[in-house]
């Protein structure tokens, strides 16, 4: 495919994507101030850290968009073994950075790149490009699923041995997805879907530190100076929030009772801060992006650009998935995972895989509106 002529914007998604990036900045910062004074003896030294993170995302973004889009599916192969590659350079020991018991993390240049958010990027490009080639077998044979699942597992158990038990559920998410939506028989995908409950159900009842969580999340309150703490502590930053919330930087919770509040937890300091008004907005935001991308995913495959296509769908899964999980968690609807929220939450590797995400999210588009474009002028000169 040609190189477009000139990059064409989608006006929403990149309201949508620069009104995420503006609430999730001040709302670091105010989860963070106090933090950054205990830490680091300055107020400003998270929301500065985060700054940087956001306009190195967005450069790195920028760069990213002008590769096309033939390229990510002839290196979509490569990149993903690349990935699995980095799962196994992060457990060795004195290669990986250890925070909080798991080991997830690799330094480079005094930032901290979460290798599990590396690979989800890698997933969807190289889903995208096994699905495209090999269509025919994704729906007619059982083998033509089991294929791409088996590598999966590679990933998902090295991703387990971190431990990172979310994250190997949003890869296997990421391409269940885009599989179902290439066609997969539905009979088959229950089957997996079935396989895959056990395994979950088996690897939390033998895991006590898992067993504790789902039990805890049952009923936060049977313990809520210990294994119920965090939960309850985000149930209470809900409560005090109420319609209008007590107002931006007045928030209690953020104060040494909500653990993780910049990262996991930022949503609950939304919660608090901004009330009932503030979470309808953050997931009103999150559900126009999902839209977006399955939007620009139906325009590409109407334009026969398949590959294109399921980019924006693995994309559109991966963001509300893990944006829904993220939610989950700090609303009491499901267990506690370590998933941040997309755009939003502190952190240096996730922001800049972020950004790059939605960086190929608008490459696909601006493509996409060329094709068109061009095809209605040679139409117009027929």
């Amino acid at each position: 495919m040609k190189a477009i002529g000139r990059f064409h914007f989608d006006p929403v998604l990149l309201s949508v994507c620069l009104s995420l990036l503006l609430i999730g900045y001040v709302m670091v910062a105010s989860a963070s101030l106090h933090l950054g004074i205990k830490m680091a003896g300055d107020g400003l030294h998270y929301p500065l850290r985060q700054l940087m993170h956001i306009g190195l995302g967005l450069f790195i973004g920028a760069g990213l968009a002008t590769i096309p889009m033939q390229v990510w599916q002839q290196r979509g192969p490569l990149l993903f073994i690349a990935g699995l590659l980095l799962l196994v350079i992060v457990l060795i020991p004195g290669l990986g950075v250890k925070v909080n018991g798991s080991v997830r993390w690799l330094s480079l240049g005094g930032m901290r790149i979460q290798v599990s958010e590396v690979v989800k990027f890698f997933s969807v490009i190289y889903m995208a490009g096994y699905v495209t080639r090999h269509q025919e077998s994704v729906q007619n044979s059982a083998f033509g699923l089991i294929k791409p699942l088996s590598l999966f597992s590679v990933a998902s158990l090295l991703l387990l041995l971190e431990p990172d038990f979310g994250s190997a559920v949003v890869i296997l998410m990421i391409a269940m997805g885009i599989m179902f939506l290439a066609g997969a028989r539905l009979s088959q995908f229950l089957v997996l879907l079935l396989l895959l409950g056990v395994l979950a159900i088996l690897l939390v009842y033998f895991s006590p530190y898992r067993l504790v969580r789902v039990t805890s999340f049952m009923d936060p309150w049977a313990d809520p100076l210990k294994t119920g703490f965090q939960l309850v502590q985000a149930l209470i930053s809900f409560g005090r929030g109420e319609w209008l919330g007590v107002g931006l930087g007045s928030g209690i919770q953020k104060l040494f009772y909500l653990p993780e509040a910049h990262t996991d937890f930022l949503f609950s300091v939304i919660a608090e801060e901004l009330g009932l008004v503030g979470v309808v907005t953050v997931i009103g935001l999150f559900a126009l992006l999902i839209w977006r991308a399955f939007a620009i995913g139906m325009a590409a495959e109407q334009a026969n650009q398949r590959f294109s296509a399921f980019i924006a769908y693995g994309l559109g899964i991966w963001f509300g998935f893990q944006s829904f999980v993220n939610m989950g968690v700090n609303m009491g609807i499901l267990p506690t995972k370590g998933l941040t929220l997309p755009l939003m939450s502190y952190g240096g590797g996730s922001m800049i895989i972020m950004c790059s995400a939605i960086a190929l999210l608008f490459r696909v588009q601006s493509e996409v509106a060329e094709i068109n474009i061009r095809s209605s002028r040679r139409r117009r000169h027929e």
